[in-house]
């Protein structure tokens, strides 16, 4: 039997190198595991809840303006801003403050077409009267939601 002996030479720096790279090999995959397995395996994670959900009715918010009241209304459906309207305006109250009116129908018209208080925009001109329908508005919707929440049709018409 004629065995030859056969010497290997590994250098250093190759070791070190093949290390490193079989270790970052191995976190990488790791890594990509980690990334596209699914997180939450519920069965409520299948379900998408809009960004707002309202009680659908009427809701009112009444704003108090030299001894008259204004009433806010605000029209909702279950996902949606139907509609956005003053009621109760007397004459003394348009004539007292005359940016009223078209102040809360360029916030209406944006509110009813964004869905949304947010990206509201109003000019310098009324933007004290439109900080103020502004709030009532928004008072209006939170009505809307917290009766969506505990699901009570009782906060309608407050």
């Amino acid at each position: 039997m004629s065995s030859k002996t056969k010497i290997v030479v590994l250098h250093l720096k190759e070791l070190i190198y093949t290390g490193i790279f079989a270790v970052l090999g191995i976190l990488f995959i790791i890594l990509l595991i980690i990334m596209f397995l699914p997180k939450n395996k519920d069965k409520d994670s299948n379900i998408v809840q809009p960004a707002n959900s309202y009680m659908p009715g009427v809701y009112t918010t009444s704003l108090v303006l030299n001894d008259n009241v204004v009433d806010i209304e605000v029209t909702v459906d279950e996902a949606n801003i139907n509609s956005i309207r003053i009621v109760n305006l007397d004459e003394a109250v348009s004539a007292m403050y005359p940016l009223i009116e078209p102040a809360f129908e360029d916030l209406a018209s944006q509110i009813c077409e964004n869905q949304s208080l947010d990206g509201i925009t109003y000019s310098d001109d009324n933007k004290y009267t439109s900080m103020v329908l502004l709030d009532a508005i928004k008072a209006s919707l939170q009505k809307a939601e917290a009766a969506a929440a505990t699901g009570n049709t009782a906060a309608q018409q407050q």
